[in-house]
């Protein structure tokens, strides 16, 4: 990685130094495209750079990542100046994709956090149901710098294609968003959930949870996952309780480092108010 850092470090120079307050809890779900798949020109190698310049330019103050391995969680804590929690999946420590959380730690503080496997055992690296592979969920209790507001931040990915495995993958979270939160504090939940809106595991979640691009002040409908330009679908989610607002909410398709998708999946981000 060290091109990387000779690439990207110009770029977290000038948004440490244009990176002013704003309203509001900025937040992104991120799925990162896994830095090992062989996918030619938009490979990692080819496109790290425009993950640089995509946060610079968006400038979350917390974000979760989903499929990062080890080093891509690296890169983004070393050259673009954020701090993270979040293991792999396949053993609880380095190995496998990360659902890592990141945040700017001038903006936000991280209190304490943990991961669970979505599955029958969640304590311990295991595969659930009939999912094609492990599962985690990575939650964080934060707390705003500027508000002085405790949240809880939560971050996952359900299968890909296990059907059981994304409904009680996702009825386990909505499960242990209650445990982790007898004090009813703000909850955000991030990840590739990979469903449709109108799909009927997400009911138990409506009703509990509000989804940011629903209720926004100004939002889009805007597909999420883009396949490299050969896929469609809005599978990416940032779903909340607890806020007062919700000004904004955005599907990231802008170019950087003129490259025309920064992963597989477009960025998402909105802008909460306590």
């Amino acid at each position: 990685m060290i091109m990387a850092a000779l690439v990207i470090l110009p770029l977290t120079v000038r948004a440490q130094k244009n990176n002013e307050d704003t309203d509001g809890l900025k937040v992104m779900s991120y799925n990162i495209r896994l830095g090992s798949a062989n996918d030619g020109t938009n490979s990692w190698a080819m496109r790290y750079i425009a993950t640089g310049e995509m946060l610079e330019d968006q400038k979350p103050d917390v974000f979760g990542v989903q499929e990062a391995l080890e080093y891509q969680v690296r890169f983004i804590e070393e050259m673009c100046g954020y701090e993270s929690v979040g293991v792999g999946r396949d053993n609880g420590k380095k190995e496998g994709e990360y659902m890592s959380i990141f945040w700017n730690k001038k903006k936000v503080s991280m209190l304490k956090w943990g991961t669970f496997w979505l599955s029958e055992t969640p304590d311990k690296p295991s595969m659930g149901w009939d999912a094609a592979c492990k599962r985690t969920a990575t939650w964080a209790l934060m707390k705003d710098k500027r508000t002085g507001k405790k949240f809880y931040f939560v971050n996952t990915h359900l299968d890909h294609k296990g059907k059981e495995a994304q409904k009680n993958g996702l009825k386990l979270i909505v499960e242990r968003i209650a445990e982790i939160n007898p004090d009813g504090y703000p909850m955000i939940l991030t990840g590739d959930f990979n469903m449709e809106p109108d799909n009927s595991n997400l009911a138990d979640l409506d009703s509990k949870m509000q989804s940011v691009r629903k209720v926004a002040e100004k939002t889009d409908a805007h597909d999420t996952f883009n396949g490299w330009g050969r896929g469609k679908g809005i599978i990416d989610y940032i779903y909340v309780s607890g806020f007062s607002s919700y000004p904004e909410y955005q599907t990231v398709t802008k170019r950087y480092a003129d490259r025309k998708f920064v992963s597989d999946h477009y960025p998402v981000c909105a802008r909460l108010i306590f």
